[in-house]
């Protein structure tokens, strides 16, 4: 049987276009490393990224501390290159294979759970900060509402045969917000080097406050999408 063509959809990637992506790629194919092991290697970074959320208000020193946001920051960015040559070694390369859809899906889900847990985990602020959001565990609700953004993209595809990446809170604009709100939470440690004991640091939180409320945006207009290109189709 011959190995399908395509890699599942495909999200409109500027990167993709890239003189360093497309050379990246070219020697990813030449390396022999498979599409599937790509998706893999994402969830190692993932996993990283957790670990260095995970002990960065455990760290001894500010400096420690901060290096491991920084941590955290480079294996996020590492987990999206992965998973841009996945689809380009699979496509681009023609190295697709009858496993691919599951492999570029599920590795998704296992690395968004693991980052923004993660980060979670690393958010200490007092209770008068953000009052409404101190009772939520942000980084299993992020973690949850990720899963229900695939989910229903995934849904929109079964039902009506396209799927919709729109955001505001889609894998790249999630990974974009904690990135940004990681780097500020280190900034915030080199400048306040008591912040950590003293649950000062607010950059991680904030973060994940605005990809939880944009994602509960993204699930309803993917869910509305679906429902109006479902009554299009009935028409």
């Amino acid at each position: 049987m011959n190995a399908p063509k395509e890699h599942g959809p495909r999200r409109q990637l500027k990167s993709r276009d890239t003189a360093w992506a497309r050379s990246l790629a070219k020697a990813a194919c030449a390396s022999g490393i498979t599409p599937n092991a790509i998706s893999i290697l994402s969830m190692v970074f993932a996993a990283v990224a957790w670990a260095c959320f995970y002990y960065a208000p455990d760290m001894p020193t500010a400096t420690s501390a901060a290096l491991s946001w920084i941590g955290a920051v480079a294996c996020i960015q590492l987990r999206l290159v992965c998973n841009l040559m996945d689809g380009m070694v699979a496509v681009e390369g023609g190295k697709a294979s009858l496993t691919g859809p599951i492999y570029n899906e599920a590795p998704d889900r296992i690395a968004d759970v693991l980052i923004l847990v993660g980060a979670g985990y690393s958010t200490n602020v007092a209770p008068e900060v953000i009052k409404l959001f101190d009772a939520l565990p942000l980084g299993w609700t992020c973690a949850l509402l990720a899963m229900g953004t695939a989910y229903l993209r995934l849904l929109q595809g079964t039902l009506t045969g396209q799927q919709s990446f729109m955001g505001p809170m889609a894998k790249q604009h999630r990974m974009a917000v904690l990135t940004i709100g990681t780097l500020i939470a280190a900034g915030e440690q080199w400048l306040h080097p008591i912040a950590v004991a003293d649950h000062h640091i607010h950059g991680i939180k904030i973060a994940l406050i605005i990809i939880a409320v944009g994602a509960v945006v993204t699930c309803l207009r993917r869910l509305s999408l679906t429902v109006s290109l479902l009554k299009k189709a009935s028409l």
